[in-house]
């Protein structure tokens, strides 16, 4: 099993910028796609980025591209999200999820692909 604490959420203005971390613990070999997903009060959960450990990949959703970094450091079992310019409407719960099976599929936007989360923290970005 994997086990995954995420931490870094606050209150910050907007412009502002933010760094979430994700610590991995348990079956940390086993951990193929790291996700990040937030989910807003009322909304879905929603993808925001992803990280292949392989091929060192980045994708991110729209609403976040040029803004956002996803990064990983492997002796450490860590993986960051880089939050800057930060807006109101990044304000959400922000979830780290990792896909600990082997997949030949690419379904990194989508929660199903993963198969472990975090417990998730809090980003309120204020106007």
């Amino acid at each position: 099993q994997v086990q995954l604490v995420e931490s870094g959420g606050g209150l910050v203005q907007a412009g502002g910028s933010l760094r979430l971390s994700c610590a991995i613990s348990g079956r940390t070999f086993s951990r193929y796609v790291m996700g990040w997903f937030r989910q807003a009060p009322g909304k879905e959960r929603e993808f925001v980025a992803a990280l292949t450990w392989s091929a060192s990949m980045t994708i991110f959703a729209d609403s976040v591209k040029g803004r956002f970094t996803v990064s990983g450091d492997n002796a450490k079992n860590m993986v960051y999200l880089q939050m800057n310019s930060l807006k109101p409407e990044d304000t959400a719960v922000y979830y780290c999820a990792a896909r600990t099976e082997f997949s030949t599929s690419a379904y990194y936007s989508r929660p199903f692909f993963y198969d472990a989360w975090g417990q998730g923290t809090q980003v309120t970005v204020s106007s």
